[in-house]
């Protein structure tokens, strides 16, 4: 396969070929096969983003035709289980849309466009969830001679210094992610920014939403987050195409990037305090209800650990939620507190 081949390569050529080539991971696998997501963790989740959407609906006026787009899509099941929790009204006006380089799944509704790359426009909600975290990017690391940009070895995942970063590189690092010490390592984050900016700037009216592991300048980790994933458990990150290769997201720089691209509102906060907003409260049904209605009682106990579990502060709960809208506001479901 393509990301076979052997040299020193900089990680996001590596990655690029990893996830990307023409037999890399992500043109292979589904997601789900190799970790799992807030999506596959509950059909809740999706009805919290129906929530969300019919809130973006009705700040557009209710359009004649509203965009749900699903960036990296994988398996298609959150455009399917949104269009499971939709009102009839919304659901007659939508057009929901799944961008995905893997081809469409057998099981996914005919309804739901399928393509490769970004609608030239959006009017509605565009969703990336853990999207971003597979933009390749590259990795630098401070030496006692300054920083320099680190090589991989894509079949053995070895290490070793190259060049000094680029202009570009640098300018990122310094205002983003600066190290300090010999040994410490960052991840240039500009290609996550521009592929958020890439978003924002195709929003003609609405909101996008980015959900994704992240971290802040204020408390980057030392040593970089690059990881692999395959069949459910942490593997080194080898760049070989055998796995899942990602690292964390810079969220805060990718909402200055998209206020930059033209973004007017913008929120950074995390999917425990939006799933919250969106009505997963996660709080255990009454035991009253098991002697009244069972069969309900049984039901709102499984959507309370659905809850949980979504809203967890060191799991999925811990994650990332940045959205950012043009023409409206940011739903005032999701700046509520308490």
């Amino acid at each position: 396969m393509e990301s076979l081949v052997s040299g020193w390569l900089t990680w996001r050529t590596a990655m690029e070929r990893a996830l990307y080539g023409e037999d890399g991971f992500y043109r292979r696998e589904r997601p789900a096969e190799h970790f799992r997501t807030s999506v596959h963790a509950s059909p809740r989740f999706a009805a919290a983003i129906a929530r969300l959407l019919v809130e973006v609906d009705a700040l557009l006026g209710r359009p004649d035709r509203l965009d749900i787009v699903d960036i990296g899509a994988g398996s298609g099941r959150l455009l399917g289980n949104i269009l499971a929790c939709v009102p009839p009204d919304l659901d007659a006006r939508l057009v929901p849309t799944a961008v995905e380089l893997a081809p469409r799944p057998a099981d996914v509704p005919s309804r739901i466009a399928w393509r490769s790359d970004l609608p030239a426009r959006i009017t509605g909600l565009a969703v990336a969830n853990e999207w971003l975290d597979n933009v390749p990017l590259d990795v630098v690391e401070r030496t006692p001679e300054g920083v320099r940009t680190v090589l991989v070895e894509p079949v053995s995942g070895t290490e070793r210094p190259g060049p000094p970063p680029s202009a570009e590189d640098t300018g990122w690092l310094e205002q983003w992610w600066p190290l300090s010490e010999p040994g410490d390592r960052a991840e240039i984050g500009h290609p996550r920014c521009a592929a958020w900016a890439s978003v924002i700037g195709r929003l003609s009216a609405g909101l996008a939403l980015a959900v994704d592991y992240s971290h802040s300048r204020e408390a980057r980790p030392v040593y970089g987050t690059l990881t692999g994933y395959r069949d459910g458990a942490t593997v080194p990150a080898v760049p070989d195409g055998s796995c899942d290769v990602t690292a964390h997201v810079a969220l805060d720089a990718c909402l200055v990037a998209g206020r930059r691209a033209g973004a007017t509102s913008s929120l950074l906060t995390t999917q425990r305090e939006a799933l919250r907003a969106l009505g997963l409260s996660g709080t255990r049904p009454p035991l009253d209800l098991a002697h009244q209605d069972p069969r309900a009682y049984v039901a709102a106990l499984c959507h309370a650990g659905e809850d949980a579990e979504l809203t967890d502060p060191s799991g999925l709960g811990g994650f990332g939620w940045l959205t950012q809208s043009i023409e409206i506001p940011i739903p005032a479901l999701l700046t509520r507190t308490g």
